[in-house]
C-alpha cells in the first residue's frame, strides 16, 4: 500500500512542499494529499495591493496541481491527534462548505507536513478585534479594501505597525489614495531595523506620500473613529489597519506536539517535529532555528526554504538517501513602498541589516520579481527541480518515516 503523505495548508509553504514531494517521489508508492481551506492559492505578499483597490490573478490549486498526482481536498482543519496519525477537517466532498454544520472526517496520514501558517495578530489591544482591519488574509484584506472605497477625501487612516507589512499597507494606501490622511503608528523609531541608507530612503517616499509618522507610540486601545496611546494621545482614525505581528493558526496547540507558548511547533534542523517524528512543520507554524541558534521569523523568506528542506527531507527518509544539510539563511528584505518605489535591505545570514541597500525604482522592480518568482514556483510545484523521482524502500511504504528515524 502507498505511504500517505498530507500536507495541512496551501500557502507559499505547504504548496511548495507538496509540489516538491510530488517531484521527488514516485507516485506508485506515495499517495500526496494537500488540504487547504480555500480553493485559491492566496499571494500573501500582495494583500496590502488587494486592500487598496488593485485587482489580483485568480490561482485556482486544482489548476496548479492538475496531473502532479498531488489529491487536493478543500476543507477546514479542525484538529490533529498526533498520537493516532490522523487529520480531522470540516466540509472536506461535502459540497457543504467548511463553516458550522458541514460535516467532518478524519484522513489519516503515514507522514504530515504542518503549514497552516498565521493570522493577524490583535495584542489584546482593547478594540483591535471590534474595529480595526487587517490584511493578513484575503477576507481581512477585502473588508479593508471595502472600507477604504466608502471614505471621502480627507478621512483618517491610521496603520499601527512599523515592521514590513504596515509599511506596505501604509504606502500602498497612501499611494493609491493620496486624498486620504494616512498615519503610520510605529511603537520605536521608524526604521529601527534598517541601515541609516534604508531608514533615509523610507522617510524620504513616507514624507512624499503625505504620511505623517507617530514615532515611539505604542497604540493601547481602538475605537470606531480613533485610536489612543500608552501617552494618553488620541489619533482620529475613520480605519485602522492592524499590523503589529502575527499569531500562528491554533490547532498545534490543542495536539500532544511539543509547541512553544505562542502555538509553534518545536522543530529540530530538518523541520521533523521534536515530539513526533512523523510530522514536520514548516513556515510560520515552526519554531525552527536559523543562524546564530536564533528563531526563524515569520515571513516568506523563511517560509520557502523550510517547506524545501522538509520535503527533501522526507524523500531522503523514506527512499534512503541522504539528507540535506544545507543552513538556512537572510540575503536580504524586500519591502513594496507603492508601485513605484522599493526597498531592498541587505542582511547578514542571521537577518541584521548591513550598510548596503538598493532603493528607488529598481528596488521596486527587484521587489516585483521577487513576488512573481515566488507565485510562479507556487502555480508549477513540479516544474523548476529535476526529475528524481525514487522509489520508497522497504517497509518505510506503510510504517512511515519513524522506522528510518536513524537513516
Amino acid at each position: 500500500m502507498k505511504h500517505r503523505i498530507i500536507v495541512l495548508g496551501a500557502g507559499y509553504t505547504g504548496a511548495s512542499a507538496a509540489g516538491r514531494l510530488a517531484r521527488r517521489l514516485h507516485r506508485d508508492d506515495v499517495a500526496i494529499t494537500l488540504v487547504n481551506a480555500d480553493p485559491d492559492f492566496v499571494e500573501r505578499v500582495r494583500l496590502h495591493q488587494l486592500a487598496a483597490g488593485q485587482d489580483l490573478r485568480s490561482r485556482p490549486l486544482d489548476e496548479m496541481f492538475a496531473g502532479t498526482g498531488v489529491e487536493l481536498v478543500t476543507a477546514k482543519v479542525t484538529g490533529v491527534d498526533a498520537d493516532r496519525k490522523a487529520v480531522t477537517v470540516v466540509g472536506a466532498g461535502t459540497g457543504a462548505g467548511t463553516g458550522e454544520g458541514a460535516d467532518a472526517r478524519e484522513l489519516e496520514y503515514d507522514t504530515l507536513v504542518y503549514a497552516l501558517g498565521s493570522g493577524w495578530n490583535d495584542q489584546d489591544v482593547p478594540g483591535a478585534a471590534e474595529h480595526a482591519c487587517e490584511v493578513a488574509s484575503r477576507p481581512g484584506a477585502l473588508r479593508l479594501r471595502e472600507r477604504l472605497a466608502g471614505l471621502a477625501a480627507g478621512q483618517p487612516v491610521v496603520v499601527v505597525g512599523g515592521g514590513l507589512t504596515g509599511l506596505e499597507a501604509a504606502t500602498e494606501i497612501a499611494e493609491a489614495r493620496p486624498d486620504l490622511a494616512v498615519a503610520l503608528a510605529v511603537r520605536g523609531g521608524l526604521g529601527d531595523h534598517l541601515s541609516d541608507k534604508g531608514r533615509g530612503h523610507l522617510r524620504k517616499v513616507l514624507g512624499g506620500l503625505g504620511i505623517t509618522v507617530h514615532e515611539h507610540t505604542a497604540v493601547t486601545g481602538v475605537e470606531a473613529d480613533r485610536v489612543t496611546t500608552a501617552g494618553g494621545e488620541t489619533i482620529p482614525a475613520a480605519v485602522t489597519v492592524w499590523a503589529t505581528g502575527f499569531a500562528v493558526h491554533p490547532v498545534a496547540r490543542a495536539t500532544t506536539l511539543e509547541t512553544t507558548g505562542t502555538g509553534r511547533i518545536v522543530v529540530d534542523a530538518t523541520m521533523r517535529s521534536v515530539s513526533h517524528p512523523e510530522v514536520y512543520a514548516v513556515g510560520d507554524a515552526a519554531m525552527a532555528m536559523g543562524p546564530g541558534e536564533k528563531p526563524l521569523r515569520m515571513s516568506c523568506a523563511s517560509g520557502t526554504p523550510t517547506a524545501w528542506q522538509a520535503a527533501d527531507t522526507i524523500a531522503a527518509r523514506l527512499t534512503g538517501g541522504k539528507l540535506p544539510r544545507i543552513p538556512i539563511r537572510y540575503f536580504n528584505q524586500c519591502v513594496s513602498l507603492g508601485r513605484r518605489e522599493g526597498l531592498i535591505q541587505y542582511v547578514t545570514a542571521d537577518d541584521r541589516a548591513t550598510g548596503a541597500a538598493l532603493t528607488g525604482r529598481l528596488a521596486a522592480v527587484y521587489k516585483e520579481v521577487v513576488c512573481k518568482g515566488a507565485a510562479w514556483a507556487v502555480a508549477n510545484p513540479t516544474l523548476g527541480l529535476p526529475v528524481r523521482r525514487r522509489r520508497v524502500a522497504g517497509e518505510a511504504a506503510r510504517t512511515g518515516p519513524a522506522a528510518r528515524a536513524s537513516a
